[in-house]
């Protein structure tokens, strides 16, 4: 065996090089600019450290900050061993358990030593500097290979037992390693990691809150302490970050809703809302709008059984691929006796919906289907109720029940092109009414753990791919990309990234197709050819779920909504209470006209009257004084913004009546 390996670099150029050289060594015959920027190197597609020996013929890029993606992953895993590492000089006894990189940061789980209580966000500034004095140590970053059995010994020995469990179930096969931090810290790790702490910029990391977390996700397990932080390469975007995160804060739709008195959640009903006339409003708004869309788009609405028996939800699939996430019920009735258990063993189980799919399956099987009926497109505003763990339940956006825009198109295989077409080309104009003009397209392919051939997947990622193409939307202006593995376990899908006001993405709406459940369901037509044949079944949703979306929608719109959406459309407001007969005679006007006003005839003055009703998101304000009841006329003002414009009362009904007019009906 020769001595010396050929490296293949990025340009293409080739170096022999000894055997057992490593990145750090090229990037040094490189240049020493190189070697210091250099943080890790990608050998034959894999990143790896710069202190990784190799061995045999590689191509190899040497990754640097320029690399923003791979450096921004690389730094923030370090962050979170740097946590782990400041917490455990901070506070002994305590005990590590994981810490990964995340989309902005990084965290790390820890179970405080025994008697010390939770971490709170008042130890966060001490363990910030203890981080930074790790940096400013630059201290050595070190790989080793250990045995299963002595990573079990170290972790016993440090009274490390989340550890020590979760080294027991490593396998045994494959090398297990652990990073050292100079010669006096260790944690379990795959890598890879920066050569040293000093890499990172002590100025660019922020510890930003303190969660609970149960062990391994597990609510019967032990409770953690979960602190997050962010991490970024210099303190320019981390500033960047913060200020984005700031804007964030003043638009979460939980602050607003409470403030603008749209919703509340309790624990009495977990993950449920509890709508409020304004924010029910804009739920009436929205379901009206989608409803006429899809009534224009040929879709025939249903309305589905909230329960169904669990043999049902045997045939279709999900009772065993989806039963965790169900809420079911024993279908019997309860013993109202003050002994003996309330439920017995012996019932039948039936569940709560987690989804429309199978119901719309039976409507289809009932009376024969020909071709000629196909494309048959069934919608229904479905409520659902899925059974997410209490510690994810996240606002609107995460909830328990929810009603989907949901739909599903049965159709022949040679309509299914032309049916995503016309989804894709509805939705389109449903996000761009709704304000939401950039969003991105993906497909998300077969996973590993699934139904169906590989032919049928074949074909149906292959029609999603063609029909993307025929709206012209396969292209980077529509941000397509495919994505392996993301597929549900019965179909590939299209699914749709919105990008709200802020720049964040937001993954709403979806279409895939099935041939598995009307397989399973036993769904057929009769063809042109007089033989039974499947139809193709197009799983489909615009909106996502009613809440979520509107959840999306305050925080786009910073509670602001345009007009049509708004819960108050129009405040009347009087300067003086010589005005408040004309006043209820301008709001008697815009009720007819279908404009939801209030009236404010407070004795306060008119600047308090703009502020508040600006606070509270009203659309727009028609302020009344003694002049304008003697004139017939209303000084209207945008509460967004703008300037005041005295006009007669019927111009000014009229104007808003068009502002207030929802885009479908303009």
């Amino acid at each position: 065996m020769s001595d010396l390996i050929t490296l293949t670099l990025p340009d293409g150029s080739r170096r022999d090089v000894a055997r057992g050289t490593t990145a750090a060594d090229v990037a040094a015959s490189i240049g020493p600019g190189l070697a210091k920027a250099a943080l890790a190197a990608r050998i034959d597609g894999e990143i790896v450290d710069l202190s990784r020996p190799i061995e045999q013929d590689a191509s190899l890029a040497l990754i640097t900050a320029k690399d923003e993606a791979d450096a921004l992953e690389l730094a923030r895993h370090d962050f979170a061993h740097l946590l782990a590492e400041a917490v455990q000089r901070l506070f002994p006894g305590t005990q590590i358990t994981f810490g990964p990189a995340t989309d902005d940061g990084f965290y790390y789980d820890f179970a405080p030593a025994e008697g010390r209580g939770p971490f709170t966000e008042e130890d966060l500034p001490a363990i910030e500097a203890e981080m930074r004095a790790l940096i400013a140590a630059d201290k050595p970053l070190r790989r080793e290979v250990w045995s299963r059995e002595q990573l079990i010994s170290r972790w016993k020995q440090q009274g490390e037992r989340f550890k020590a469990e979760w080294a027991a179930e490593l396998p045994g096969t494959e090398p297990l390693t652990v990073y050292w931090s100079g010669d006096d810290w260790l944690d379990m790790c795959r890598g890879p990691h920066l050569p040293s702490t000093g890499k990172l910029d002590a100025q660019a990391f922020k510890l930003t809150r303190v969660s609970g977390a149960y062990w391994r996700g597990d609510q019967n397990n032990a409770m953690l302490s979960r602190i997050y932080g962010t991490g970024w390469l210099n303190k320019k975007q981390l500033d960047a970050h913060l200020m984005h995160l700031e804007e964030a804060a003043k638009r979460d739709h939980r602050k607003l809703g409470r403030e603008m008195v749209l919703f509340h959640l309790q624990e009495e009903a977990h993950g449920s809302v509890f709508w409020h006339p304004n924010g029910f409003v804009i739920y009436r708004a929205l379901e009206a709008y989608l409803r006429r869309r899809l009534d224009a788009a040929g879709y025939r609405e249903v309305k589905t059984p909230q329960i169904m028996d669990a043999r049902q939800w045997e045939q279709s699939g999900h009772w065993g691929k989806y039963r965790e996430n169900m809420f079911v019920i024993p279908d019997e009735v309860p013993n109202t006796e003050d002994e003996g258990p309330v439920i017995s063993n012996d019932a039948a189980w039936m569940a709560l919906k987690p989804m429309n799919c199978p119901a719309h399956v039976l409507i289809f099987r009932q009376g024969i289907k020909s071709y000629r009926d196909l494309p048959l497109r069934l919608a229904e505003m479905g409520c659902c109720h899925r059974n997410e763990p209490h510690g994810a339940l996240h606002g609107l956006m995460r909830v328990r029940q929810f009603t989907q825009d949901d739909a599903h198109i049965f159709c022949r295989e040679d309509q299914l092109v032309g049916e995503v077409a016309a989804f894709c080309d509805l939705l389109d104009v449903v996000y761009k009414d709704l304000g939401f003009s950039d969003y991105a397209i993906k497909l998300a392919l077969r996973p590993e753990q699934r139904f169906g051939s590989d032919e049928m997947w074949d074909w149906s990622e292959q029609s999603l791919r063609d029909a993307v193409a025929a709206t012209g939307r396969n292209t980077p202006e529509w941000g397509w990309e495919e994505l392996p593995g993301e597929g549900a376990f019965y179909a590939p899908k299209l699914e749709f990234h919105l990008t709200d006001a802020i720049g964040r993405t937001w993954q709403v709406g979806t279409i895939q197709t099935d041939t598995v459940l009307p397989e399973r369901l036993d769904a057929s037509y009769i063809g042109e050819d007089g033989a039974r044949h499947r139809p193709v079944m197009l799983h489909r949703a615009i909106l996502g779920s009613y809440e979520r979306f509107i959840g999306i929608l305050i925080e786009h719109y910073a509670g602001r909504f345009p007009t049509w959406l708004a819960p108050v459309q129009a405040v009347v407001a009087t300067i003086v209470s010589d005005a408040d007969a004309y006043a209820q005679d301008v709001a008697a006007a815009l009720e007819k006209a279908g404009i939801r006003s209030e009236t404010d005839l407070r004795n306060e003055k008119i600047n308090l009257k703009v502020r508040e009703h600006s606070l509270t998101k009203a659309a727009f304000m028609l302020v009344v004084g003694r002049r304008e009841a003697e004139e017939g006329t209303v000084a209207l003002r945008n509460l967004a913004g703008g300037e005041q414009k005295v006009m007669p009362l019927a111009e000014a009904v009229a104007f808003l009546q068009a502002e207030a007019t929802p885009p479908d009906l303009r």
